[in-house]
């Protein structure tokens, strides 16, 4: 079993920045793919970013050139540094684990943009 717990989230006013961080915790060391995504109210859970085990990124268009996806030396953690946010940004932003073919997911935390 693997428990993830996200955190930084907030409020940020349109261009500012927010640093996301994902923990997780139990067992980790069949940790292999890290992700974030987001759901805005009414629409879909969509990704933002993902970064494998060797620490190979991937982003959605939306995400490219203002977001950075990394991780820790432990593999366990995981990090997205977000820039120049939009207020279309807003949303619950989950970590997803991916550990031994088993998906588990984060309580998310919430990132509102707005002046």
């Amino acid at each position: 079993q693997v428990q993830v717990v996200e955190s930084g989230g907030g409020l940020v006013q349109p261009g500012g920045s927010l640093r996301l961080s994902c923990v997780a915790s139990g067992i980790i060391w069949s940790i292999s793919d890290m992700g974030w995504y987001r759901q805005a109210p009414g629409k879909q859970r969509e990704m933002v970013a993902a970064i494998t085990r060797d620490g190979s990124p991937n982003y959605a268009d939306s995400a490219k050139g203002r977001f950075t996806i990394s991780r820790g030396s432990a593999k366990a953690t995981v990090y997205l540094q977000m820039n120049s946010l939009k207020p279309e940004d807003t949303a619950v932003y989950y970590c997803k684990v991916l550990s031994r073919s088993s998906v588990y997911w984060g309580q998310g935390t919430q990132v509102t943009v707005s002046s």
